[in-house]
């Protein structure tokens, strides 16, 4: 069985890289190139300018080219992964492989470039003469002690950032988990002893790196395949491993390894044993990062050691010790500053980094992409998972500062804060469109009440609209599974930070059933209806907290049907004038942002409640510091059908001229037409839009729900919404498939006095 799960996943792997095209990477144009005058912008003559301005000012190539975003993996081949040497041509994949990594994680551009060139100093020579097309290089699987010459040449003959990920990319990390897995111990750098095996590239910059933390050389002890790096030995000797020898008449691992508090491998399966383990101090610290089988298994050190601290190679295993932590972020900090190196202090700045976040609380998006495992800063969870995107933020501005303060950066950042924002950008795809929003939130103090105030994702966004904001959160729910559900996440949400609503038992219950039936008397219900829904319906009891003033705002939805809530809703909130106007999406696209309504609401909108829906989502849309451009959408196309929808929208159309808003607005349409100028330009000369709509505005909910779930599962949208328009912004009605990330924007957004949008 087990040989067949392993052909079944070899041929998994091979299909992965063969279909639906071969490899894992593709060039894509980046300019349009759809016509005479884009070719001669792109190539001849144009192409020229750019070439003449570079000449004249050699830096100017990172406003023309794409060489400040693109970097080099390049490889001979010569001790790749855990095979060996393989050649160049069969390392490709995995070259390729580093350079989706870099894309996926720091949206940095790279080439792989395999070399068959065995000689270091020929391989030296070749990379130098390719600065010209590279903001940096990455070494990659050149064997030991090739790769210190290889890069000792190449440091000292160009001009931008050269960094053996396999040395340095390695070292950072492990530097990073002992930093943490020290403060655990309650020890100091300068204090332990650390016995290490192998004494290859990657072994001897985690030493290097460790001593540059702080641990003494005289307590570092460098073992290999011929026991003790010592004074004196001949046998398999280079200065890398000299470096480390000890002036001792101990030969062997089991002899240096008494009294060691730390053990890092980067050798081979098997060459740490547990009687050994047993040699070390309490609470040793393992590091056995051998791959595919590491020194030693975590069972088997805790039979001799339960309370070690353990970290290894795999993913299988808690702590796993991977470079794509560090890589990508330290050379988009280093790529956005122009450095010219890699220095120290810039690698001591991505070492505090990810192991500052490790402390931290974990977020919602690396605890969604590895749902069942704790995350907790501790023994089990000692570095940041690859998935967490604060990293980028994080490790990339830490990085870009140090390389300012240290001199190497050609191209200083002046605001490191807006730096850091536009970098979470670029995986919070939200948080540059959220961020008007925040900033008027912040000018008020509001309570924001959350029906399912059990849920993880609820928890999450009231911690960081803690961490984060000025408003405070409101959760129902049971304050032993709040506590509880806090701890699983590890969030250091305490119940004393939080007010909560306890629906078994809370002071305001006989109050809030009172409400309910004052309310609702002659629609039903009855007294003993009302306590029963007070103490299990938490939307209703929400409604009833923003009818009295408990709380400013609610957030409901987290589960159970749109429509089954909403009902709730008109019944205790719609007062006053209020009412449920329609429900606005805004989508995060690729290109841009793009509203869509009404998605919920009405399920076959009049033409007044049409015309309400155009006039709510130009208000909202003016939130997040955009101009509205409506189109009404429907399956007639400026009046060319008689349809039902057709009637409607240009009804609507002509309540609205009536009104004479100060926004672009245009109907009946399509789709197409509404997004793409030129096919509406042939239909409608003289539309009063210009340029694509950013709403689109539907005659049933079906049609605008059916687009918002196209763009969301097809077309990678991210979903900001449902906002639910007419009701002064005291409540919002979620969907079941909003994240923690998701529940945080719509605080904001509940956030904001009704006075700075209306």
């Amino acid at each position: 069985m087990d040989e067949a799960r392993q052909d079944s996943a070899r041929q998994a792997a091979l299909d992965y890289h063969e279909f639906p095209k071969p490899g894992k990477l593709e060039i894509r144009a980046t300019k349009p190139l759809a016509n005479g005058r884009d070719l001669s912008r792109a190539y001849s003559p144009g192409v020229a300018e750019a070439c003449l301005e570079i000449k004249a000012d050699p830096t100017a190539a990172a406003r023309y080219t794409a060489r400040g975003n693109l970097v080099a993996v390049v490889s001979n081949g010569t001790a790749v992964l855990g095979l060996g040497n393989i050649g160049a041509l069969a390392s490709k994949p995995v070259m390729e492989g580093k350079a989706v990594l870099f894309k996926k994680f720091a949206n940095i551009d790279c080439f792989d470039i395999e070399l068959n060139q065995p000689d270091p100093v020929k391989l030296a020579e070749i990379v130098c003469a390719m600065e010209p097309s590279f903001g940096a290089i990455n070494l990659e699987d050149i064997k030991a002690p090739d790769c210190f010459i290889v890069e000792q040449i190449c440091r000292e003959r160009m001009n931008i950032p050269v960094f053996h990920d396999d040395q340095h990319g390695t070292a950072i990390v492990v530097g990073a988990a002992a930093t943490n897995a020290l403060h655990l111990a309650g020890k100091k750098f300068d204090e332990v002893k650390i016995v290490s095996t192998g004494g290859g590239a990657a072994g001897i910059a985690c030493l290097n790196m460790l001593l540059k933390l702080g641990v003494k050389r005289e307590n570092v002890w460098l073992c290999d395949i011929h026991g003790l790096v010592y004074e004196g030995r001949e046998v398999d000797m280079n200065p890398q491993k000299a470096a480390y020898a000890q002036k001792s008449d101990l030969r062997t691992l089991d002899e240096v390894i008494d009294g060691a508090d730390m053990f890092l491998g980067l050798s081979g399966p098997g060459v740490l044993k547990a009687e050994m383990v047993a040699k070390m101090t309490p609470q040793p610290i393992i590091f056995a990062l051998a791959n595919p089988t590491p020194e030693i298994l975590p069972d088997e050190v805790r039979t001799v050691a339960p309370d070690a601290i353990i970290a290894t190679g795999r993913s299988d295993f808690p702590n796993q010790v991977n470079n794509v932590l560090c890589f990508p972020f330290i050379f988009r900090g280093a790529l956005d500053v122009g450095a010219t190196q890699i220095n120290d202090e810039m690698q001591l700045a991505c070492i505090d980094g990810i192991a500052a976040l490790a402390r931290a609380t974990t977020s919602a998006e690396a605890a969604a992409a590895y749902r069942g495992e704790k995350m907790t800063f501790g023994v089990d969870y000692l570095i940041p998972k690859p998935f967490d995107p604060r990293l980028i933020g994080v490790v990339s501005s830490s990085v870009a500062k140090a390389a300012m303060d240290t001199g190497v950066a050609t191209r200083p950042i002046e605001d490191l804060a807006a730096y850091k924002r536009k970098l979470d950008g670029s995986v919070f795809k939200s948080a540059l469109l959220m961020r008007p929003v925040f900033e008027a939130a912040a000018t008020a103090e509001r309570r924001i009440i959350f029906s399912e105030g059990e849920d993880e994702r609820v928890l999450r966004a009231a911690n960081a609209m803690i961490e984060e904001t000025t408003d405070r959160p409101i959760l129902i729910g049971r304050p032993e599974v709040i506590e509880h559900r806090c701890e699983r996440a590890g969030l250091p949400l305490r119940l004393s930070d939080l007010e909560i609503v306890n629906p078994n038992d809370d002071p305001r219950y006989r109050d809030y059933w009172g409400t309910y039936h004052e309310l609702m008397a002659r629609r039903g219900v009855t007294p003993d209806l009302a306590r029963a829904i007070m103490r299990t319906n938490t939307t209703a009891i929400a409604a009833v907290a923003v009818h009295r003033g408990d709380a400013d705002s609610m957030i409901c939805g987290t589960f159970g049907q749109y429509l089954w809530h909403l009902s709730y809703v008109r019944q205790l909130l719609a007062r006053g004038g209020l009412h449920p106007v329609g429900a606005l999406s805004l989508m995060i696209l690729e290109d841009g942002p793009l509203f869509i309504a009404d998605t919920h609401v009405h399920h076959e909108p009049t033409p007044e409640q049409i015309t309400e829906t155009v006039l709510g989502a130009a208000r909202h849309v003016r939130r997040f510091g955009l101009q509205p451009k409506i189109a009404l959408c429907s399956h007639s196309q400026f009046g060319n059908l008689d349809t039902d929808s057709g009637r409607r929208m240009r009804a609507a159309l002509e309540m609205l001229d009536m009104r004479q808003p100060d926004f672009a607005y245009e109907g009946e349409m399509h789709i197409d037409a509404a997004l793409d100028p030129n096919i509406r330009e042939r239909l409608l000369p003289n539309s009063r839009l210009d340029g694509p709509a950013n709403v689109l505005v539907f005659a049933n909910t079906d049609a605008a729900s059916g687009v918002r779930n196209i763009l969301k599962a097809k077309a990678g949208g991210l979903e900001v919404g449902p906002i639910l328009m007419g009701m002064g912004n005291k409540v919002n009605i979620v969907t079941p498939s909003i994240t923690a990330r998701g529940l945080l924007n719509m605080s904001a957004i509940a956030g904001t006095p009704v006075a700075h949008y209306s």
